[in-house]
C-alpha cells in the first residue's frame, strides 16, 4: 500500500493489526503444543481489538488531518511481519511467539514515534501521539497478560 495520507497510514496500520489477528487465529489451528494454540488464540482476539481500536481513530479524527500528507513515511524502515502467513507462528513456541509479536508492537510504536516528532501540524501530531500511547498501553496489558500465561 502506498501510503500519502495520515489517514491511509491508519487503514494500513489497522489492516496490519487486522492480518495479524488472522495468521494468529490460523495457526492457532495448526499449533501442536497446547499452551501455544492457547497464546495464538488469545494473541488473535487481542489484534483484532487493536484493528478495530485503529479503526475508531479514524473515525474520530478530523477529516483535515487524516487527508494531511504524510512526507517522511517512505523514509522509515517497513515494518516486517508475515504478510502471506505461511503458518509462521505455529512453528515458534511460546516464548518465540511472544518475542515476534511484541517485536511488531515496538516497530509500529517506533513508526508512530518517528512520525510524531516530525509532523508539523499539531493535529497531526496530537494523532499520531494518541495512536502511539494507545499502541504502548497495549502492548504493556500485552506483555502484563502473557507473562501471567507463562506462569500458568
Amino acid at each position: 500500500m502506498d501510503i500519502k495520507t495520515f489517514g491511509e497510514l491508519i487503514d494500513w496500520t489497522r489492516d496490519l493489526h487486522q492480518h495479524l489477528a488472522n495468521c494468529l487465529g490460523h495457526c492457532a489451528t495448526v499449533h501442536e503444543e497446547e499452551r501455544a494454540r492457547a497464546l495464538l488464540e488469545y494473541l488473535a482476539t487481542h489484534e483484532a481489538e487493536m484493528a478495530r481500536m485503529v479503526d475508531e481513530f479514524e473515525r474520530q479524527s478530523a477529516r483535515n488531518t487524516l487527508e494531511t500528507r504524510v512526507y517522511d513515511y517512505l523514509k522509515h524502515n517497513p515494518i516486517e511481519t508475515h504478510r502471506t502467513c505461511d503458518e509462521p507462528y505455529a512453528k515458534l513456541d511460546f516464548q518465540g511467539i511472544y518475542r515476534e509479536v511484541m517485536d511488531y508492537h515496538r516497530q509500529v510504536m517506533d513508526l508512530y514515534k518517528s512520525l510524531s516528532e516530525k509532523a508539523e501540524i499539531p493535529e497531526a501530531r496530537e494523532l499520531l501521539s494518541a495512536l502511539l500511547k494507545m499502541e504502548t498501553n497495549e502492548s504493556m496489558r500485552l506483555s502484563r497478560q502473557i507473562g501471567r500465561m507463562d506462569d500458568v
